[in-house]
């Protein structure tokens, strides 16, 4: 049975409505701007600061697009035994006054994309979280499901939600009521 891994991760745009992606040095998956939570805290905190890790840029916490659950189980079904990802991630709306993609601190690569051109190698998170906040949506609720052909025996390649494609219909959105 995997553990459950809390991360955050940030919806930036630009003037153009480009969205900012990430893509570690060591490969893997073109993601959001952000990381895992390492201990317990204000996930809105945490995603300013990640985001700032990974951009060299302070960030405005808007709102909240909403939780994802990346996981090889539906919620509340029958875990398996098998390595899949098992991540939980807060996803925001931010914004910020600089130019994010001028001087990235090591270990990232940043590029704008077109909402609607986003690149193969994204994973579900980032593709179902920037429909979400494409469509203007706030407290989504949503369940994904990774590709098993992308999964190593070892588990995700790399960080939460890398190592698998996109998959924005397998999610079910729910939004909460008042």
């Amino acid at each position: 049975m995997s553990t459950l891994t809390w991360a955050v991760a940030a919806v930036l745009t630009d003037e153009a409505g480009r969205v900012l992606l990430c893509r570690r040095d060591r490969g893997g998956r073109w993601a959001l701007p952000g990381g895992r939570l390492h201990r317990p805290g204000c996930p809105t905190a945490a995603v300013a600061g990640e985001v700032r890790r990974e951009t060299g840029c302070p960030v405005e916490i808007v709102d909240l697009v909403g939780l994802y659950h990346l996981s090889g189980s539906p919620c509340g079904g029958p875990s398996k035994p098998d390595p899949q990802p098992d991540v939980l991630v807060h996803v925001f709306r931010a914004r910020t006054g600089r130019d994010a993609a001028e001087a990235p601190p090591a270990g990232c690569t940043l590029s704008w994309h077109l909402p609607e051109r986003l690149p193969a190698e994204v994973t579900p998170v980032t593709r179902a979280a920037v429909a979400d906040a494409r469509a203007g949506c706030s407290g989504v609720l949503r369940d994904l499901r990774p590709d098993p052909a992308t999964t190593t025996p070892a588990g995700p390649q790399s960080r939460p939600g890398d190592s698998v494609p996109p998959a924005p219909r397998t999610g079910s959105a729910v939004r909460p009521t008042p």
